[in-house]
Formats: C-alpha cells, sequence, structure tokens
C-alpha cells in the first residue's frame, strides 16, 4: 500500500448538522498525525473541478457549533458516470492526495465505494444523513440535532392543534426510513406515526382512526414519513373523504429540519468519528465506513453500511401505540 500524505476531506449529497464538527475532527486528527490536510469544495462536483483547498487548524476554526456544511455539498450526475470519476481522480492525483474522507449518507457512500474499487485509493466514510438510515450504525450525524428540531416544532404545532381540535399530520424527512418520524412521535407525544417501514402490512390511518381517537383526546398530532405518493397530504385528503366529521390540517416541516446549530450529541459523535476516521487510515483500514454501535466505534464495510432497508426496532413501534391510547 502506498504511504498516505496528504488527506482529502468533502461533504456530500443533503447537509447535516455537525458536518463541520466532522471536517474540524478530520483536519485536526489528521495534522496531528502528520498528514497534510485538504478541503475539497461542493462535493465530489468540486473534486471534478478541482475546487480544493489546504486546511490547517485555523481553518476550522469556530466551526464545531455552525450548522450546514463549511465545504458546502451537492449532488454530482456527472460523478455517476466513468468520465466523471476519471476527472476527479486526476484532480485528486494533481492536488496529491492520496486518502478520501467522505462524510455522507447512502449515495455519497456509494459514490465513494465505486470510486475506492475503480481506482484504489483508500476512502473512509463517515455516516453524515439526518435520515439516519446507514447500517452498521446506531446514529449519524445530525439525525439527533433534527429530532430535537422536529420535537420543538411539533410541541408549537400540538398549541394550535388543541386550541382548534383537530387533527394535524406532520410530514418530516427521511426518505425511505422511518427513524425520525417514529422516534419525534414518541418524544412529542403523538398519537400516531405513519412510517414506510409499516405500510405493506397495515393501512396505518385506518388502525389510527380505529383507536377511537375522539373518545378521550381533542386533538391529535400524527408525525407522517416524506413520501411522494403517500405523505402528509395524501392521509389528509383521506381523512377528509373518509371521515369528514374530523378537522384536518397539514404541516410540512420541510429544510427547517436541516438547519440549525447541532445539538451537543451530534458534536460529539462527530468528533468521535472524525479523529476515528484518520486512526483508520493510520492503521490501512480502507472502504469502510466509521460507525458507532454500543457507544464504541467501528468499521463498517461499505457494501454493509449502504445496503437497504437498516432496521427499526418493533419495541418503538409498540411503544408508541401504548403510550399513545
Amino acid at each position: 500500500m502506498a504511504k498516505i500524505n496528504c488527506i482529502g476531506i468533502l461533504t456530500s449529497g443533503g447537509d447535516a448538522p455537525g458536518m463541520n464538527a466532522a471536517i474540524r475532527a478530520v483536519t485536526r486528527a489528521g495534522i496531528a498525525a502528520g498528514y497534510q490536510v485538504k478541503g475539497i469544495y461542493r462535493g465530489y462536483e468540486g473534486l471534478i473541478h478541482g475546487e480544493i483547498k489546504r486546511f490547517t487548524t485555523e481553518s476550522v476554526s469556530n466551526t464545531i457549533q455552525q450548522g450546514g456544511t463549511i465545504l458546502r455539498t451537492a449532488r454530482s450526475k456527472e460523478f455517476m458516470t466513468v468520465e466523471g470519476r476519471q476527472k476527479a481522480y486526476e484532480q485528486m492525483v494533481d492536488a496529491g492526495i492520496d486518502a478520501l474522507v467522505v462524510i455522507g449518507g447512502n449515495g455519497s457512500l456509494t459514490g465513494a465505494r465505486e470510486f475506492a474499487a475503480t481506482y484504489d485509493i483508500p476512502c473512509i466514510g463517515l455516516p453524515g444523513t439526518i435520515d439516519n438510515d446507514l447500517n452498521g450504525t446506531d446514529s449519524t450525524i445530525g439525525y439527533d440535532t433534527t429530532l430535537n428540531t422536529i420535537v420543538e416544532c411539533v410541541d408549537k404545532i400540538r398549541d394550535t392543534a388543541s386550541s382548534h381540535e383537530r387533527i394535524f399530520f406532520i410530514e418530516v424527512m427521511g426518505r425511505d426510513a422511518g427513524f425520525l418520524a417514529q422516534n419525534s412521535a414518541i418524544a412529542s407525544g403523538a398519537e400516531a406515526a405513519i412510517i414506510p417501514e409499516e405500510q405493506t402490512t397495515v393501512d396505518q390511518l385506518a388502525q389510527f382512526i380505529g383507536r377511537g381517537i375522539r373518545k378521550t383526546k381533542s386533538s391529535s398530532i400524527v408525525l407522517v414519513s416524506e413520501s411522494p405518493k403517500c405523505g402528509a397530504m395524501y392521509y389528509a385528503e383521506r381523512v377528509r373523504n373518509e371521515y369528514p366529521d374530523f378537522d384536518v390540517r397539514v404541516s410540512i416541516l420541510g429544510h427547517l429540519q436541516r438547519g440549525g446549530r447541532p445539538s451537543a450529541y451530534d458534536r460529539i459523535l462527530a468528533s468521535r468519528l472524525g479523529v476515528g476516521a484518520v486512526n483508520a487510515l493510520q492503521e490501512g483500514q480502507r472502504n469502510v465506513m466509521i460507525g458507532i454501535r454500543n457507544d464504541e466505534l467501528v468499521y463498517v464495510p461499505f457494501s454493509q453500511a449502504i445496503k437497504s432497508d437498516k432496521p427499526i426496532k418493533k419495541e418503538l413501534i409498540d411503544v408508541l401505540g401504548i403510550l399513545s391510547i
């Protein structure tokens, strides 16, 4: 294996609170280990176009508390092509970068796996996504902050729901994973969560209505995972058509969920994972994601981290069902 002298860092895909803490950790841990560190702006798109700058400890000063990513981010269609990855590799070689640390979600780590396989480059992934949908890690960077943001919003919406005796369908992010909807429903005392993991086994709306929601409560909150076909608007329209006596409203939180200062947990998690990425390179690891399980850092092969359908615990579904009576 060729000696590593310079590490490149990039953030890719959707931004997540805590990414800056991870950039800071990789930069400072890399410098402490004797590496040169370079920041790559705008993800894989920036790598293709050579948007690369040498980082010092000062480059990441006063960033741990900031949301978003100082390296900025983008989704690169060009990097999905053989020609695009070739351009990215040439820019990487020109910049003297020997290894990559990629901070992002499923698509970002899939790109890292393809890139590493083609050019035999040491790539380390850090799980940076609010969706918490990467396998092999208990939590992803940004998930805890987003969960707290959602709960704060739901608490405020509850005031209006109670005042007007309404059912509120609140749509949250999560793509194909229901972790945000399920856990924010528990944390906010919501009456139900409609998540993709349960859609094939039960009519979740009928189940919710069937509990007799008006027997003891003047209002109800339902968290819904975003979906182009079965999001909050879809379920609200069903209630209007099938249960016209209910007064229904919809609130879609949207990109509000991604913003804001990262929580203490996300800052600590990102810092640990960032240092872990540098340690992994020193150990000769490659093509792995640094995850956390049972409060211990673990190395998760890309192929395992990006496989579909990270399971949600049935216990969480049961807890919400019991507590929402």
